[in-house]
């Protein structure tokens, strides 16, 4: 495995931030790109109030070779009762789009959700003008949804489009066999 997950926490910070510096990481993202440390600082902490409301949990993507933070995702939307979740706010620094870290990440993801919580919904979303996103959910083995219209309105003032994709319990077994697949192969989604 070539990534862990950790409890988002102020310690990676500074790794974030150089993490996120590529601007075109956070054009489809609904806050604005990381531009200092305090400011990195100031997204731990609105990530940490909102996990505190029991609906959230976020985390940071750590590669094993360096020990550092390379982005940071989150499980959202957390509805107990209904035994399910999102899985979102995934970003990993640019050097490490389409490889395999983010396959890992999700992979250890949908694990802890499905075999140690018990859900049987996963869902996830992204914004319809991503193609690439689009296609690493599909490629996951994700199915998509649907198209909610005017959806979220980002930093810049884009009313987005949101396309939404979910994996559920019955399908769990074949996408996780075709995820250790692709990490055997050290391929990305």
């Amino acid at each position: 495995m070539h990534v862990r997950l950790e409890p988002l926490a102020h310690c990676h910070a500074e790794d974030l931030f150089e993490a996120g510096r590529d601007e075109g990481i956070w054009q489809y993202m609904p806050r604005p790109p990381l531009r200092s440390i305090p400011d990195t600082q100031g997204w731990i902490d609105q990530a940490l109030e909102v996990a505190a409301g029991g609906t959230q949990i976020a985390f940071a993507i750590i590669e094993r070779a360096s020990n550092r933070a390379v982005g940071s995702t989150r499980y959202l939307d957390i509805r107990r009762d209904d035994r399910g979740l999102e899985i979102g706010w995934t970003w990993v620094g640019a050097q490490f789009q389409r490889t395999a870290v983010n396959t890992e990440c999700k992979y250890l993801l949908l694990t802890h959700a499905f075999e140690d919580q018990g859900v049987v919904r996963v869902q996830l979303k992204t914004d319809l003008r991503n193609e690439a996103s689009q296609r690493a959910i599909e490629r996951l083995g994700a199915v998509r949804e649907g198209l909610l219209r005017k959806h979220i309105v980002l930093w810049d003032g884009f009313i987005r489009d949101t396309v939404y994709y979910s994996i559920i319990e019955s399908e769990w077994s074949t996408v996780k066999c075709h995820l250790e697949r692709l990490l055997v192969r050290g391929e990305g989604v």
